[in-house]
């Protein structure tokens, strides 16, 4: 059997500090410090806690070349716990994730981000309420004043005023532009769903140069105009429509049914939002899911190919918002979500296809339960 290390690995050294009674009447600080050596792997589930011998043993491999154990000396009895974790791997075993790794162009350093920035049945939103940051208020009294609003980077007689435009329909459409908290119960039309899809997701034009090299023209910008980011949408409450989980076809414009999750709808949409009730009954949720081979086909490990995608999701996540307004609709985008939960439910491998942000909309409620940040009352007149 011969081995090598996988091919994305980061250690980092951790220190505990603990309460040690006898240091402390010896006259000492009263603290014991011992190191631990993490290991993370972004083709790994969680990080894995190695010794000093086992972080030898790693050093000594290389991650492309195959090798007999007997090289590694002493070191080779830290082979079973590293080949059991998935760290080193044996020629004759599957490759598994770390292969899909090494095959999908990611920039490591991405990976890892990707990897360990997700969630997995987390509620936020308790943990936001518990900790006193619901509120302004409560985030000043708990956390301090915050940086300034706005940077100022001259004195106030050096600045150049600029002329105002005056208002047009697209400056109110700006205003009105608030992330909604308070849904109705009231469906949604399948022509009002199809109106949102169109605007934000669908592809409005195609431009074919061979038969498997297909770019599309959408409303929302992509780099290099490669729109790797599909559309799966929790729907709750369409006419005519079934509630369960979807695919959006971009260029057919049509949805496709996916197997239902095992649980029920609004359980797996209230853990998707990690708790935030006030999102959680939505008509419809988007979940934003990064196709990675499509982008990293043009970006191949670049160290820009990661913010590239990040910012596609964000210019979808704005003519998200600005479609719902113009149709009289409350939206709102969150990425504090529970994106290991989607990905299960949807069948999705994170290092793939990973779900980047979530997104929902529909009717406003009549009653704003709980608060929307809209200080001058263009979406709340009173």
């Amino acid at each position: 059997m011969r081995v090598r290390r996988c091919a994305v690995t980061y250690i980092e050294p951790r220190e505990h500090a603990e309460f040690d009674l006898g240091s402390l009447l010896a006259g000492g600080g009263g603290a014991v410090r011992r190191q631990e050596w993490i290991a993370h792997a972004p083709h790994l589930p969680g990080e894995v806690v190695l010794d000093i011998a086992e972080v030898e043993c790693l050093g000594r491999l290389s991650p492309r070349e195959w090798v007999e154990p007997g090289i590694l000396g002493a070191a080779s009895t830290a082979l079973p716990k590293l080949l059991e974790c998935g760290l080193v791997l044996a020629e004759d075993g599957a490759g598994g994730g770390e292969a899909k790794l090494r095959d999908s162009h990611w920039w490591p350093p991405a990976a890892m981000l990707h990897r360990a920035s997700r969630w997995r049945g987390c509620d936020a939103a308790a943990a936001t309420e518990a900790a006193g940051l619901a509120t302004a208020e409560g985030l000043r009294s708990n956390l301090g004043s915050p940086p300034p609003a706005v940077v100022a980077r001259a004195s106030p007689d050096d600045r150049v005023p600029l002329p105002r435009a005056a208002g047009a329909g697209f400056d109110e459409l700006l205003k009105r532009r608030a992330t909604c908290r308070n849904f109705a119960s009231r469906p949604l039309s399948a022509e009002v769903l199809g109106a949102m899809m169109q605007r934000v997701f669908s592809a409005q034009e195609i431009w074919q140069v061979e038969d498997d090299t297909v770019f599309l023209k959408k409303g929302s910008p992509s780099g290099g105009g490669l729109h790797p980011t599909e559309a799966y949408l929790i729907v709750q409450n369409v006419e005519g429509l079934a509630p369960g989980l979807y695919h959006y076809h971009a260029i057919e414009h049509a949805l496709e049914p996916m197997p239902a999750p095992e649980d029920s709808l609004e359980e797996l949409a209230l853990r998707t939002v990690a708790g935030q009730y006030w999102f959680a009954n939505a008509p419809v949720m988007v979940a934003m899911a990064t196709r990675f081979g499509r982008c990293f086909w043009k970006y191949r490990r670049h160290p820009k190919a990661y913010r590239a995608v990040t910012m596609d999701v964000g210019h979808l996540s704005q003519t998200l918002y600005l479609a719902a307004t113009d149709l009289g609709l409350g939206a709102f985008v969150t990425c504090a979500i529970n994106e290991a939960d989607i990905e299960e439910a949807l069948g999705l491998d994170p290092l793939e296809e990973g779900v980047m942000a979530l997104g929902g909309f529909g009717w406003r409620g009549d009653l704003m339960n709980n608060a929307e940040f809209d200080p001058a009352g263009h979406v709340w007149r009173t």
